[in-house]
């Protein structure tokens, strides 16, 4: 589950490139199309994994923001 988590986020994130950002709920919907709703909580973590790795930059209003302190609807954008 993890990995096609992965693999499906960072596609969307290449295809959107460095200047544009996805919204979790794109990558849940397209790993887990009939119940994505609960599988929200992974995807955000591996954003958060990915973000404390330098791999992407979360945001909230177009401004970064850090992801272990975030609450409410983020948006994921690739790290320049």
């Amino acid at each position: 589950m993890d990995q096609e988590i992965r693999q499906v986020m960072w596609e969307l994130l290449s295809k959107r490139g460095p200047q544009k950002s996805i919204c979790p709920s794109e990558v849940a919907k397209k790993c887990f199309p009939k119940n994505w709703r609960v599988h929200m909580d992974a995807v955000r973590k591996i954003a958060y994994d990915w973000a404390q790795e330098g791999k992407v930059m979360i945001t909230q209003q177009g401004l970064p923001v850090d992801p272990a302190t975030v609450k409410g609807p983020i948006r994921i954008k690739i790290k320049n």
